[in-house]
């Protein structure tokens, strides 16, 4: 069977689905294929994926029609940020209430955001959701893409869009290069209970073998944590007993909270940076970790693709009321020129900070805290960090605006 819309989008997950949901209003018929669907029913433990939502990125999915789902499911506010390293006068603090602002961000389960844009979507009259479904094999046309999946279902589309993750079907489909390197470090997450309430607090410490972050949740003493490490040590650390590992943990936090105990799992996994050659091809484009993937050093990586779906949807409805082909490459080079620039500087900064503070070489430490301890003191350049960190500096699509 064959079927016939404007826009085929490969991959159901934060980002795919914002590019759905952006699109509610423009009459294109889309299709949304998924290969699983997540579980519906949220534990009382709250998943250890987690994303810290910029305000950019809270104006996107209030823009459309998300945020109230996650506010009405599970979302964690947090109005400070603490940032120190360890056994050095280096730090720096940010509050919400010095530019004004009811808060810095939200902690949010990953798949908190997928079901609230799912609910979305679901009542979108132009958007069918093929799921659990897999794409087998794509053709490009001089006017359309056709798509053939596994159920033995076809679709044909005008753009074919690239939303499914780091080892993209469609990424590789294209045969698009990667400029990619491993970070040499994998991030170990997990929830944590402290003694001590986190007072709505995001806290980082760096240490010589790489950040530990505590992200507030919910409860007043649960964190999710991001501690980036060696693969041999996050691995290590992973399997260790409880005991073992809460010890290990407090002490690498400084004892800033108190006692940590982990409840539910640890998981570990490789950090990889990744930045597409093209993230346009004739009647495709790539978006979120398709395009790239960033070191998660500052959590800006589903930001950047939340960015990237705004973005394109802003582009789409641009050539829309143009009367121009949403699918040829050259139509898409603006958004292209636009988002490789905005994901090269945030890699660049990424990177830019994680040479800046590995190690433990005392000229670079006396570096690091001169540096810290001055941003901290100037008003003006600590102004502007809060607004990188709010996601409201840059080349901004027009729903994240407000």
């Amino acid at each position: 069977m064959m079927q016939s819309v404007d826009i085929a989008i490969i991959g159901g997950g934060m980002v795919g689905l914002t590019v759905a949901a952006a699109l509610e209003n423009s009459g294109l018929r889309i299709a949304v294929i998924e290969s699983q669907l997540p579980e519906e029913e949220l534990a009382s433990l709250p998943d250890i994926r987690v994303s810290a939502i910029s305000r950019a990125s809270e104006n996107i999915l209030n823009n459309v029609g998300a945020w109230q789902g996650i506010l009405s499911r599970r979302a964690a506010p947090y109005t400070s940020m603490r940032v120190w390293e360890q056994d050095s006068f280096a730090k720096i603090e940010f509050e919400a209430e010095d530019i004004a602002q009811h808060n810095l961000g939200h902690i949010v389960e990953n798949r908190v955001i997928q079901l609230s844009l799912l609910d979305k979507i679901s009542k979108q009259e132009n958007v069918t959701l093929l799921a659990p479904e897999r794409c087998t094999n794509i053709m490009f046309g001089e006017s359309e893409a056709w798509i053939n999946l596994e159920s033995g279902k076809a679709i044909t589309a005008k753009l074919v869009v690239g939303a499914d993750g780091a080892n993209s079907w469609l990424r590789n489909q294209l045969d698009i290069p990667l400029t990619h390197w491993d970070y040499g470090h994998s991030a170990l997450v997990a929830n944590i209970r402290t003694v001590d309430t986190h007072n709505a607090t995001a806290r980082q410490i760096f240490r010589p073998e790489g950040p530990l972050a505590f992200l507030p949740l919910g409860e007043p003493n649960l964190s999710s944590i991001v501690w980036s490490l060696d693969p041999l040590q996050a691995e290590d650390l992973v399997s260790m007993p409880e005991d073992d590992f809460n010890k290990r943990l407090t002490t690498a936090f400084d004892n800033q909270l108190g006692l940590c105990s982990v409840e539910g799992t640890r998981q570990a996994f490789p950090l990889k940076m990744r930045y597409a050659k093209d993230f346009v091809r004739e009647r495709a484009v790539l978006v979120g970790d398709a395009a790239h993937t960033i070191h998660p050093l500052a959590g800006q990586g589903v930001n950047l693709g939340l960015a990237d779906a705004a973005a394109l949807a802003e582009t789409i409805l641009a050539l829309q009321n143009e009367s121009k082909d949403i699918g040829l490459k050259v139509n898409l080079r603006s958004f292209e020129r636009w988002r490789k620039a905005e994901a090269a500087q945030m890699i660049a900064s990424m990177q830019g900070f994680k040479e800046l503070f590995s190690g433990s070489n005392p000229v670079k430490k006396f570096i690091r805290g001169v540096g810290m301890s001055l941003t901290n003191e100037l008003s003006p350049v600590k102004d502007e960090c809060l607004k990188r960190a709010l996601g409201l500096s840059g080349h901004l699509p027009e729903i994240a605006k407000k």
